[in-house]
């Protein structure tokens, strides 16, 4: 049980790589009370992140918003799945394995969703906002400190672009 459970925080941690991680700690705004509610917040943290950090024009806005949309329904899917986890800490291995299944492939149909979403944006990009989004997407557990990393985290180098 113990092992299936970091399985699971590691594929929510994973989940959607743009979507999931947390938005700089002073982006942070105090957290509401329900687990659902604390990962919508993430999702809008990180979403005001990318905006800000890939300095998204107002010409670029209709395929953001798009991608940004995704990002929230992505986010509100994984929340859910996790919720219902975690309403049933008492489940059988059968329903367990079903659970984790359909974590994993809400997981894979996210992503599919969000990389077709992502798509047009990435092609409006300059050639600097692409080398933004490039770096900002390459490496995002290095910046933050998140997936595993509890307490390891590496300080990024001062010349090097902060990434999520």
């Amino acid at each position: 049980m113990k092992k299936t459970l970091v399985i699971l925080a590691s594929t929510l941690a994973m989940s959607g790589a743009f979507a999931q991680t947390a938005a700089p700690a002073s982006a942070a705004a105090p957290a509401p009370a329900s687990g659902a509610a604390r990962y919508e917040q993430r999702v809008e943290q990180r979403i005001t992140y990318l905006h800000t950090q890939l300095k998204i024009t107002p010409q670029q806005e209709p395929q953001w918003k798009t991608f940004a949309d995704v990002m929230r329904t992505n986010g509100e899917t994984m929340s859910g799945l996790y919720e219902q986890r975690m309403a049933n800490p008492d489940r059988s291995a059968l329903d367990d394995m079903k659970q984790y299944s359909a974590i994993a492939t809400a997981h894979a149909d996210g992503t599919k969703k969000l990389l077709d979403a992502f798509e047009p944006l990435y092609t409006s990009l300059s050639p600097d906002q692409k080398k933004l989004a490039d770096t900002t997407f390459r490496h995002p557990s290095r910046a933050e400190g998140h997936h595993g990393g509890k307490g390891k985290k590496k300080a990024a180098p001062a010349d090097e672009t902060v990434k999520p």
